[in-house]
């Protein structure tokens, strides 16, 4: 579903990614872990257009889409939630939800869509008009994963969903990606906590400084003596 070949993208002139290649597959929960500055939250900015890479190329169903402004990469199904989930506080819950629902094709879908999005995440039924602002931040987290699907995505991009909240609230959470997963959405995963992303993924790729160092199954990842040493702390 997606191919990313070859990519090297820097901020004027400091390079912030070193001839990157990865893929993910329909269907499949890829993970890219690493630490802080590694570059993790670049690669999905390069991947939905806020960063254009300097060389290389991104595919995405078999077209490119390097050179694609974000709007037009959001509407052929690719959602990208940020880092800091970025929810509009000023507005309710049901007008997030609404707001994520604007690159729909089809809009006789929003309903089934917004049903999905309040079985995932009940407490947004019950605050849905709520300001999203005066939610807890594991109830943001909740609202921002909500809103990126109301797109109803071909690919969800998921940037350091656990980040700020508590262990239950993190468990509870990648319980839903594991569930989005299971209804057969396809999902990129950057995330810091080693264990969860490797957990929950198919497949994983190790960036360090800008630059991919181990792949593989991410079952076996987890076993691998870098990665316990540098990422899961034995």
């Amino acid at each position: 579903m997606l191919e990313i070949k070859n990519i090297t993208v820097s901020y004027d002139i400091a390079p912030a990614l070193w001839d990157i290649s990865l893929s993910v597959h329909e269907g499949k929960i890829v993970s890219i872990v690493g630490s802080n500055g590694a570059g993790k939250s670049t690669m999905l900015r390069t991947i939905s257009g806020v960063i254009h890479p300097r060389l290389g190329t991104i595919e995405f169903n078999q077209q490119r889409i390097d050179h694609l402004p974000p709007h037009q990469i959001a509407r052929m199904g690719i959602s990208h939630i940020p880092e800091g989930r970025r929810i509009f506080p000023h507005l309710s819950v049901i007008e997030n939800l609404r707001m994520g629902a604007l690159p729909l094709k089809n809009q006789n879908r929003f309903e089934k869509l917004l049903q999905n999005v309040f079985d995932l995440f009940p407490v947004l039924a019950e605050r849905q008009n709520q300001s999203g602002g005066t939610l807890s931040g594991g109830e943001q987290q909740m609202l921002a994963v909500g809103r990126g699907l109301m797109a109803d995505p071909k690919i969800l991009l998921l940037d350091e969903p656990s980040l700020g909240l508590a262990p239950i609230i993190m468990d509870a959470l990648f319980d839903v990606i594991a569930r989005l997963n299971h209804q057969g959405q396809t999902i990129l995963l950057v995330e810091q906590n080693a264990y969860l992303s490797l957990e929950v993924g198919h497949y994983a790729y190790v960036l360090e400084v800008g630059r991919i160092v181990l792949e593989g199954e991410a079952s076996k990842l987890i076993d691998d003596p870098h990665v316990k040493r540098a990422y899961l702390g034995r």
